[in-house]
């Protein structure tokens, strides 16, 4: 697997839960996010939400986050800025009979606070590349990362809910 995800092996998956059962294939889910080409990677992102994060959270969810935090940060990730919308889906979903699955997918969410910083902040990088449409295309997704941080940000920054206690920025 490579440095990316590589800590995914340590996790017991298989005793974990998302909506519709066992977490056993929440690993694949991640790595076709990771390594998958662009439609790949959106449906293993949008099958990966309904699992962990619409409209529950679980105790894979809470499993999941920090593996989110690091494809978000990783640039050769196709939909980073989907990766951002599903942590901030996260943030505003709950689980009504596991309040403490909701308080550590919440404080899992909101621990990777100096990433989305980051990439909110992130001023465009030269690029190598010479052909015109490839830079627009690379400008519009580093936009799109950089506003899902901005969301996120602000998502974080507010944040309240039953289950977790209230915060200070």
């Amino acid at each position: 697997m490579g440095t990316v995800l590589g800590e995914m092996r340590n996790v017991p998956w298989h005793e974990l839960q998302h909506a519709y059962g066992s977490a056993s294939q929440v690993p694949g889910m991640l790595s076709r996010i990771a390594w998958g080409d662009g439609p790949t990677a959106e449906d293993a992102l949008s099958d990966l939400g309904q699992w962990i994060a619409a409209p529950a959270v679980f105790d894979a969810t809470v499993a999941a986050v920090p593996f989110l935090w690091e494809l978000a940060a990783t640039e050769t990730v196709k939909d980073r800025a989907g990766v951002l919308e599903l942590l901030a889906t996260i943030l505003a979903s709950g689980h009504d009979l596991h309040p403490e699955w909701t308080r550590a997918a919440h404080d899992a969410v909101v621990a990777g606070r100096p990433t989305a910083a980051r990439l909110a902040a992130d001023a465009s990088s030269p690029q190598a590349q010479t052909h015109a449409h490839v830079q627009a295309q690379a400008q519009a997704q580093k936009q799109a990362v950089r506003d899902a941080s901005v969301r996120l940000l602000a998502a974080i920054d507010g944040h309240t809910c039953p289950a977790c206690p209230p915060r200070t920025v």
